[in-house]
């Protein structure tokens, strides 16, 4: 017997659509949204928000982990913990991010993420594995683990990428040797290639653009710029990524990785369209400051979190960050000047778009996934709805 859908209204809020702020009556049905009404149908369970935003459901296109959870961790419960952490603060669906390792642990990194899908009911969604390595730049290679970098071969990438249907999106290094071939085959696999924890040069990325990759992996970190060589000057990839409007970008906009003058440089040169938010949170996002795990709690190494801050042991660079995504868009408010529709459109229909699901995804339209936020005016989240079913309530002080 086929149980009937409930349909679903949350009246008295303003709710961001594409085309603005507006004044109505967001209604769904089972996991589908049905559209804006004017007022509530007379056969829907009606949420008065009365006071509060009305949001599409942060998208978090670059994570390794919340909650006190890593994604390497091997365990569906990690993967669920770091779910449900950021469904907390807005994210309605995520990208489980791997950190450079050994590949009997990426492989079995691989079976968690299935199983983890699968049993995954109070979180936010897992949208696609993103692997961030092992074919990094080592003298860009931040906080990944220097022991497993190499460079693209075919035999390498082809075995990972006929392992796992579920990559999504793929960072490397495009100085490397085989890098224009590598970003090839992604093109054609239809996996978003991503340049990232690179030394390359303004021609490098520019060949692996037009061999199919067409995004930036945390812009600005770990990342080359203008250097001289024997007196001439050469730019770098940040350069190529200020030029090539082709080329997406995302920013870990927690206000430390780029502070405010590179928020608003970034937003001047390229434009709120081009530009995706995400939080490359490590497990201790939403937790407590002290020492934590960067990678699996066996092979991974201790940082430091202290003041919001996710650092090395000797303090010597970040690792990874604390973020959560109503932070990120409470800080391109605050600090990049953006209005409130800016900031939520880098963080739902631009990471949508990026990664090519936005005809379900990013934006609260008739037909799409009920994905849905509500927050305050200072983005402090309400409540937080995955497939038209509420996951998080805030409970009242």
């Amino acid at each position: 017997m086929r149980v009937k859908k409930r349909k679903e209204a949350l009246a008295g809020g303003r709710v961001l659509t594409p085309e603005g702020e507006v004044r109505k009556v967001l209604v769904w049905e089972g996991n589908r949204i049905l559209g804006l009404a004017d007022e509530a149908p007379s056969d829907a369970v009606v949420t008065d928000v009365h006071g509060m935003i009305v949001s599409p459901g942060f998208i978090d296109i670059h994570t390794h982990g919340a909650g006190g959870a890593d994604f390497m961790d091997g365990t569906v419960e990690a993967y669920l913990t770091a779910a449900r952490m950021h469904a907390v603060h807005g994210t309605t669906l995520l990208y489980p991010t791997t950190l450079t390792c050994s590949d009997e642990v990426l492989f079995k990194s691989f079976e968690t993420f299935r199983a983890a899908r699968d049993a995954n009911r109070e979180g936010a969604a897992f949208g696609g594995i993103h692997l961030e390595g092992p074919y990094l730049a080592p003298a860009q290679a931040g906080a990944q683990d220097p022991r497993y970098l190499r460079n693209p071969v075919p035999e390498d990438y082809l075995k990972i990428l006929d392992a796992c249907p579920d990559i999504a999106r793929w960072t490397f290094s495009p100085e490397l040797e085989g890098a224009s071939d590598f970003a090839c085959e992604l093109s054609r696999r239809g996996i978003l290639a991503s340049i990232g924890h690179t030394n390359a040069t303004f021609d490098d990325c520019d060949k692996v653009f037009h061999a199919g990759a067409r995004h930036m992996t945390h812009f600005f970190s770990c990342m080359s710029t203008i250097t001289r060589r024997n007196a001439y000057r050469y730019a770098g990839a940040l350069e190529y990524g200020y030029y090539q409007d082709g080329m997406s970008l995302e920013i870990i906009a927690d206000g430390i990785h780029v502070p405010s003058s590179l928020l608003h440089l970034i937003l001047k040169l390229r434009g709120v369209d081009s530009i995706a938010l995400v939080t490359d949170s490590m497990r201790a996002a939403g937790m407590p400051d002290g020492i934590y795990k960067l990678g699996d709690l066996v092979d991974g190494q201790d940082v430091r979190v202290e003041d919001g801050v996710a650092k090395l042991m000797d303090r010597s660079a970040f690792a990874g960050s604390v973020a959560t995504t109503d932070r990120l868009v409470r800080t391109m408010i605050q600090m990049g000047g953006c209005s409130l529709l800016q900031a939520v459109q880098m963080a739902s229909a631009n990471p949508a778009r990026f990664m090519g699901i936005q005809d379900r995804k990013g934006s609260l339209e008739g037909g799409k996934d009920a994905d849905i936020v509500v927050f305050d005016d200072q983005i402090r989240i309400e409540r937080t709805i995955i497939g038209g079913k509420t996951v998080y309530k805030r409970k009242k002080p």
